[in-house]
């Protein structure tokens, strides 16, 4: 018989845990994933009794997932959920959370998923905090897991300190570092496409493929996140994580199954090709921008040159993409929210039909839509009816919305979690992946960041960005693209 289940939330009391986890628990629950006897904890130092901790969150349910509210589905779920009052960063301050686990658990012990929904300066105290109070200390029926949220450090120095921490209270295997980007299903729908069809796999490499582009729009500005953002800028907060995790899903090559050690072996491998720069090299290959009324944001300082948009170049040194750029871009107060990866094939070789004086061949092009227009377009050349041989663009287009049920895509915390539950490490990132992420990015950002660096260009709230992304492409003869719509 298993023995039973606790979700430890720390942190309980804050936004991550109220809009993302508690709702994708609840979802999770309702397709009875969740064994029965799961209990959820949430640990924080506000004081709330267990009802009032179910009531808050049941609102933050009910506006996360208006339509998947039923009140008898909420009231089954709130019944497994507790609270405790501490601050596990204070010595002795897991003794209310270890007599509470103690008193559910029974003698036999338990199996316990910690969750660390805090601020990142929190991350040693608490897990130096469970190693010393033995309650991460595991065996084969009462397993010990650390969900780790990002930031995971700011740099590659501060990245390997909290790794050289962690270990000396958790295993390699009992760490999950979680990026929300994985989680998505349409990120996850990439390798499938890859590696479960033959018609694009073979060309798939830099014989056909001209270059990349990825994109991570925010329609949303800063907001309340002010305070926390001009201390990490766009490149911390988006291009070291979700962006370089797209580019390494892209671009890897087929492990021999899907399990955590040959996916994330392959996507190391990806982020080991790419040549690190010196800062004066990285200042040639990003561009900066921030939008206007940034330092209106609350906490945001007067003067502060901190990104709130980036572009940037890179390359990936091995067989199969020697010679093809990727461009990387993301920013806040953009003109559309949208996550997408344009693959512009090359032309042929050869073109045997006439072209308008002045006109340029649309080569091939293919789309991989994140969010929110989830899905694929293909973009290839058509003959039009009865004008001889004109050619026009036209489209081949896959959406999750009309082949599936509406709500079908999870959120991604939902695949997350579970999967930490099942132990299966495939879609978090590992401590060798982390820290070449992080060295891959630091000459970017020390580029940035130097007193001599580029100022950010400003750009309109609402724009496309700032010009100087453009000029980036236009050096290489290229310029930004967008297939991906609502």
């Amino acid at each position: 018989m298993a023995q039973p289940l606790t979700i430890v939330i720390f942190g309980a009391s804050g936004d991550l845990a109220a809009r993302k986890l508690v709702p994708a628990l609840y979802q999770l629950a309702g397709k009875g994933r969740l064994p029965e006897d799961t209990r959820v904890v949430g640990v924080a130092r506000s004081p709330l009794t267990d009802q009032e901790f179910r009531d808050r969150l049941g609102d933050a349910v009910r506006q996360a997932h208006p339509r998947e509210w039923h009140q008898q589905r909420w009231e089954a779920f709130a019944g497994r959920l507790g609270y405790v009052a501490g601050d596990a960063a204070q010595p002795r301050g897991l003794d209310p959370l270890r007599a509470w686990l103690e008193q559910r658990e029974g003698p036999g012990g338990g199996r316990r998923l910690y969750y660390l929904a805090v601020a990142p300066d929190l991350y040693p105290a608490i897990a130096t905090s469970l190693g010393e109070a033995g309650m991460s200390r595991d065996d084969a029926d009462n397993w010990r897991r650390l969900v780790v949220e990002k930031p995971f450090g700011r740099d590659l120095a501060s990245a390997r300190r909290l790794n050289g921490l962690l270990h000396l209270h958790f295993r390699e295997d009992q760490l999950y570092r979680i990026d929300h980007y994985l989680g998505k299903e349409t990120v996850q729908n990439v390798l499938v496409f890859r590696f479960a069809n033959a018609i694009f796999e073979p060309l798939w490499n830099h014989t056909y493929i001209d270059h990349v582009q990825i994109t991570v729009a925010e329609a949303g500005p800063v907001g309340r996140r002010g305070d926390y953002y001009d201390k990490a800028g766009v490149l911390r907060d988006m291009f070291q994580s979700h962006l370089l995790q797209l580019l390494a899903v892209v671009a890897m090559e087929a492990p021999a199954h899907f399990a955590a050690g040959p996916v994330r072996n392959e996507k190391l491998k990806v982020l080991e090709a790419i040549p690190v720069p010196t800062p004066d090299e990285a200042a040639g290959q990003v561009v900066l921008g921030q939008y206007q009324g940034y330092h209106a944001e609350p906490g945001v300082p007067a003067g502060s040159h901190t990104p709130t948009y980036a572009a940037l170049r890179i390359q990936i040194d091995n067989w199969r993409w020697q010679g093809v750029p990727f461009y990387l871009r993301s920013g806040k107060a953009l003109h559309r929210r949208a996550s997408e990866v344009i693959i512009q094939f090359r032309c042929p070789p050869h073109l045997m039909f006439p072209m308008p004086p002045g006109a340029t061949l649309q080569c091939n092009r293919l789309a991989l839509c994140i969010q929110p227009d989830e899905g694929i377009h293909l973009n290839f050349q058509s003959k039009v009816p009865d004008e001889g041989m004109a050619m026009r663009p036209a489209d081949l287009e896959f959406h999750f919305r009309d082949i599936y049920a509406e709500g079908a895509l999870p959120e991604a915390y939902e695949r997350l979690l579970q999967d930490a539950l099942q132990g299966d490490a495939t879609l978090f990132m590992r401590s060798d992946e982390i820290e070449r992420a992080w060295e891959v990015m630091d000459p970017f950002i020390a580029a940035a960041e130097r007193p001599a660096g580029p100022v950010p260009q400003a750009y309109p709230v609402g724009s496309q960005g700032p010009s100087c992304a453009d000029e980036l492409l236009q050096r290489d003869g290229r310029k930004w693209l967008t297939m991906c719509h609502q």
